[in-house]
């Protein structure tokens, strides 16, 4: 979330609102799901507010400038508000249109996760909103909408999916918050990493898996859209005052790529061998991709975001084709492996 004016607001907060010492140890060197477990096991266990505690927690880490309720689908970043909240006298209740109250929302749907105590009341995904805006947005996931079907009064959006590889409802919150909905994916997809066996499938996420088509849009939106100083200090606020726990990617945002696009960027051992492959075509729209420019003694992998090794081929010949038809529509991780080196390359399936 961008905003210019928060940096006055929140500076007294951040003068002694610090990462404890210590707290991201020994985690140099791992990545992919290595990375993934030890973070999980960093913020497991957190002190669980009651879910009726919410609306007070919320004073503490959603609170304006103005001492407003900060509601993530209302707000205006630069101009006059449409409405403004007050804490207490304001919350959901009934409702009939936009304004008349505000609600915790669910960024991740209790659907998903079928209602369990624990991620019901996580503020690291539990925001306040408009209770209107927030019923629209139901459970759909997070998504570019390509022609909207409803529009909120600051132009979050819900309509028919624009992005590859899902073609379904979804709903597209304004640009200045979509960073923070993408860490706040990536948190609970860590925080209950194995502990989702009761968890349900959704459009998005195979129980706290996110699927690759949902995963592309959400690293897309961590990079458009980097973190703010509202997110660290509701980040620390968190932390300090309810749960003991952090978001390790508003602490640390590469860590996102170092679990789910661990094999790219490692690829700087290139010693005296100069390589040029060629890999297209990329997007693929059959499933197929050609591998051309080989030599020598060639292995050649494909990974999946999690860093799961889906195809594997030793070969000596100049092209290679590469069959991905088979497989989910997403971002996927192609890895050329010589004597010398290793050279990465994304891949965009959506056949």
């Amino acid at each position: 979330m961008k905003n210019f004016y928060v940096f006055i607001w929140l500076l007294p907060i951040l003068c002694f609102g610090q990462i404890p010492p210590g707290y991201y140890n020994n985690l140099s060197g791992l990545i992919g799901q290595n990375l993934l477990i030890a973070l999980h096991a960093k913020i497991d266990n957190h002190t669980v507010v009651p879910y009726s505690g919410l609306w007070a927690a919320f004073g503490k880490t959603d609170v304006k400038p103005n001492g407003k309720v900060w509601d993530i689908y209302g707000y205006v970043p630069s101009g006059p508000q449409n409405y403004e909240y007050t804490f207490v006298t304001m919350q959901c209740g009934s409702y009939a249109m936009e304004s008349d109250c505000f609600n915790r929302e669910h960024t991740w749907p209790q659907s998903w996760f079928n209602g369990f105590a624990g991620p019901d009341s996580d503020l690291f995904h539990i925001y306040p909103c408009d209770g209107f805006v927030n019923n629209k947005r139901n459970n759909y996931p997070f998504g570019t909408v390509a022609t909207p079907s409803y529009l909120s009064l600051n132009g979050s959006k819900l309509g028919n999916c624009g992005d590859a590889g899902y073609s379904g409802i979804v709903f597209e919150p304004l640009n200045d918050i979509k960073g923070d909905m993408a860490r706040s994916y990536f948190y609970m997809s860590t925080r209950y990493f194995s502990e989702d066996l009761s968890w349900a499938n959704s459009p998005a996420t195979n129980k706290s898996v996110i699927l690759p088509w949902q995963l592309s849009v959400l690293l897309s939106w961590h990079h458009t859209d980097p973190v703010s100083a509202k997110e660290i200090a509701r980040n620390d606020s968190i932390y300090y005052l309810f749960q003991n726990n952090r978001n390790p990617f508003i602490d640390h945002p590469e860590y996102a790529d170092s679990i789910w696009f661990a094999y790219v960027g490692l690829n700087e051992e290139l010693l005296d061998v100069k390589e040029n492959y060629s890999v297209y075509p990329n997007p693929t729209d059959n499933g197929i991709v050609h591998v051309s420019g080989l030599h020598n003694a060639n292995t050649i992998e494909v990974a999946n975001t999690l860093g799961q090794v889906i195809y594997q081929s030793a070969t000596e010949t100049k092209v290679v084709d590469i069959d991905l038809s088979s497989f989910p529509v997403g971002v996927y991780i192609l890895n050329i492996k010589t004597t010398y080196a290793k050279h990465s390359y994304k891949l965009f399936n959506s056949r």
